[in-house]
């Protein structure tokens, strides 16, 4: 299963009314659980001042899709390629607080070089390049919150 094809099962089984669904195709396994099963875990509950801006210590990585938009003005098509939220959270253009930021516009990245951080349920996912591209502008400011799918970056791709 490729990356559109499981979040396209997360959507589905989302608006479903099922509770458990796993999958199994060759190597590939997913399970999904959504509701409340009757088990009750307890948590000790600590007073934290909620951070300003992430410290990651020990992220997931996810490839941010390419979707290619198309537009024509005074007869001229034009084109150009963005790279959207995988996810719904919040975006940060820097590892900490005080760090320059993975990319600005301008840049040139590779594929898998890490793009941004998306803090979601207080786990930091680092955003990575699916391909070999040049940022030429980013659409998000630090801090703030994304939709999933919502464009991050304008890209050319390499």
């Amino acid at each position: 299963m490729d990356f559109k094809d499981i979040k396209e099962l997360i959507r589905v089984f989302d608006k479903s009314e099922l509770n458990k669904l796993k999958i199994k195709e060759g190597d590939f396994e997913i399970s999904m659980g959504k509701g409340f099963d009757g088990a009750i875990e307890m948590a000790p509950v600590t007073s934290m001042a909620p951070a300003a801006h992430p410290v990651a210590i020990s992220t997931p990585s996810i490839s941010a899709p390419v979707e290619t938009s198309c537009s024509t003005e005074k007869g001229i098509q034009t084109c150009s390629d963005t790279i959207n939220s995988p996810m719904v959270g919040t975006y940060y253009a820097a590892p900490s607080p005080g760090s320059p930021a993975f990319v600005k516009a301008g840049d040139t990245v590779r594929k898998g070089q890490t793009l941004c951080i998306l803090e979601a349920m207080k786990i930091m996912n680092e955003v990575e390049a699916e391909c070999d591209c040049k940022i030429l502008e980013v659409l998000v400011k630090d801090a703030d919150p994304v939709e999933y799918d919502m464009p991050l970056f304008v890209i050319e791709k390499l």
